[in-house]
């Protein structure tokens, strides 16, 4: 049973806006014909894609199961024209996009508009959040991890550095005196990032150390990395925060280097990922180099 990829598009953007005659119209079609191609659809997959009342229209279970395989069957359209030449140079469609939410604020929002402006036909749709979503289960086409990959189910390109370094207020420093050696945190107050688990440290010649919010005098836990470098600021305590969210703040002496010569031991890396069964598709491909050229070939916390 051959699948027409106009009508998987069309579901592709349907389920996207939740509307079909949007839907239809974002893709030159008439509502009349946008309704009869998606029940043609339905009718030869044997499954409701969409449900309709007058009112909504909501993703199926089917939908929601087949929605990742609409969109690399139409990838696949479109690198199989790409390498054939015939593909149109514009750019369009849908780019489901996760990323960190303090990063995406810093580093990414900012520069949406050079990249739309280059690409008015693609809608971006941005998931932000510090809590990481599931990549494959929710559809996206992309997200930027900043943690070692080890899904074997996704593919990534590196976009920088994640370096993570500790760090506190100078008026925190005056009050409770600086710590000499790791093991002094153990008398300090520290802010943990959505949990109390340890964190390895590294010093010098490949000393071992350890970041352990449990063990410590104080603690808070935060799940907002933003929400993290403000409770440092204002003097909370010690926090363990990537050199990107704070290296301002140490340039102008709001932040103090806690115990410059440690460093997180975990080799973190911001990571751009996609599913491995997806082909790269020109949209992803353009956003991805777009970042990489704009962030990662020279991170303003690395200069």
């Amino acid at each position: 049973m051959g699948l027409d990829t106009d009508a998987l598009r069309l579901f592709v953007a349907a389920a996207e806006m939740l509307n079909i005659s949007a839907a239809g119209r974002a893709l030159g079609m008439a509502p009349a014909v946008s309704s009869a191609k998606l029940a043609k659809l339905e009718q030869n997959l044997a499954s409701e894609l969409l449900h309709r009342t007058t009112r909504k229209v909501s993703l199926s279970v089917e939908g929601a199961d087949f929605l990742p395989f609409a969109r690399e069957i139409i990838a696949q359209e479109e690198a199989a024209l790409t390498a054939l030449g015939k593909q149109t140079t514009a750019i369009r469609g849908t780019l489901r996009f996760a990323a960190p939410s303090t990063f995406a604020q810093r580093y990414i929002a900012p520069i949406l508009p050079k990249f739309l402006q280059q690409h008015p036909d693609l809608t971006l749709d941005l998931r932000l959040s510090d809590v990481q979503f599931d990549l494959i289960e929710g559809s996206y086409d992309l997200a930027l991890r900043n943690a070692p990959l080890v899904d074997t189910s996704l593919k990534g390109r590196k976009l920088a550095d994640d370096q993570r370094v500790l760090c506190a207020a100078p008026h925190y420093l005056d009050k409770h005196g600086i710590p000499k050696t790791p093991s002094d945190l153990t008398n300090h107050h520290l802010i943990a990032f959505q949990n109390r688990q340890p964190r390895p440290l590294t010093g010098p010649a490949g000393k071992d150390a350890v970041f352990d919010p449990a063990s410590a005098k104080g603690q808070l836990i935060i799940d907002d990395g933003q929400s993290q470098v403000c409770a440092t600021l204002a003097g909370a305590g010690i926090s363990l925060n990537a050199l990107w969210s704070v290296h301002e703040h140490l340039k102008s002496g709001r932040l103090t280097h806690v115990l410059p010569n440690f460093v997180a031991k975990e080799d973190n890396v911001l990571w751009l990922i996609y599913p491995k069964s997806n082909v790269l598709s020109p949209k992803v491909r353009v956003f991805m180099d777009f970042l990489i050229a704009e962030i990662g070939a020279k991170p303003p916390w690395e200069t």
